[in-house]
């Protein structure tokens, strides 16, 4: 059985699960994107499937700038 080599690299987008309750939004880390070689798509791995609310796509941040981030992402 030949083993298949799988390239590893960082993803381009974080998917996050939004809830809105009143006027705060609420941020769930739910997954990942990669674009596709050709640049006309992207493969998205959901770790977890929320229900309700909605899946936002956003590019990752720098660490010094993900804690930040993460301090207003529940």
């Amino acid at each position: 059985m030949a083993q298949q080599t799988q390239e590893h690299r960082a993803p381009d987008f974080r998917a996050w699960h939004v809830t809105q309750k009143g006027d705060k939004s609420y941020w769930n880390k739910v997954g990942a994107a990669w674009s596709h070689k050709d640049a006309k798509g992207f493969t998205l791995q959901l770790e977890t499937l929320p229900i309700g609310g909605r899946i936002v796509l956003r590019q990752p941040l720098d660490d010094g700038e993900q804690s930040q981030a993460d301090a207003g992402r529940a």
